[in-house]
């Protein structure tokens, strides 16, 4: 296992739709082992492909129960398939560093994915499980949560990231 870089706003991957993932073999094993040990370093409860610059529709989310070793659930070509209810909720992302806001998603999610092995599966989820997984679903379609917030929010990050970035840039 290896961390993997995380990469952050505005990297243009990030706005690119992952592609399938059509083979599952030690490859992909290895991509899920490294994105589960990235997640936990940075720390974070749920890490996309697209995040470590793997253009494919991965995702690993953390299941753990408190007071127990971290437990992680990888997902193969993950969809929505079905849906109800919104909620409130605060949210933050690892590829998009400083910046938390509260978000509407759905309340309740239905998922279709692949597991490692290739073989097709479908978890329910709610509340907060229910966001993380939308989160990092969106993910693969290039939607960053700043696509969520008002034109006038994400104008304001936009704006303080490039101020971010050129500080970084002056300072190597």
């Amino acid at each position: 296992m290896a961390l993997r870089k995380i990469i952050e706003y505005p990297e243009p991957l990030l706005r690119r739709r992952a592609t399938e993932v059509e083979t599952f073999d030690e490859k992909l094993l290895e991509l899920i082992e490294d994105m589960a040990e990235t997640m936990y370093d940075a720390p974070g409860i749920g890490l996309a492909a697209p995040q470590v610059a793997q253009s494919v529709r991965l995702i690993v989310v953390d299941k753990t129960v408190p007071g127990e070793e971290h437990q992680y659930l990888a997902l193969v070509n993950p969809e929505i398939v079905a849906h109800e209810g919104n909620q409130l909720d605060e949210e933050g992302c690892l590829s998009v560093p400083e910046l938390t806001a509260q978000v509407e998603r759905f309340k309740k999610v239905t998922v279709r994915f692949r597991d490692p092995q290739g073989n097709e599966r479908e978890i329910a989820a709610e509340d907060r499980f229910a966001v993380v997984l939308q989160h990092e679903i969106d993910h693969l379609d290039g939607v960053l949560f700043i696509d969520h917030l008002s034109p006038l929010k994400r104008n304001l990050y936009k704006k303080k990231r490039k101020k971010m970035l050129a500080l970084e840039q002056n300072a190597a």
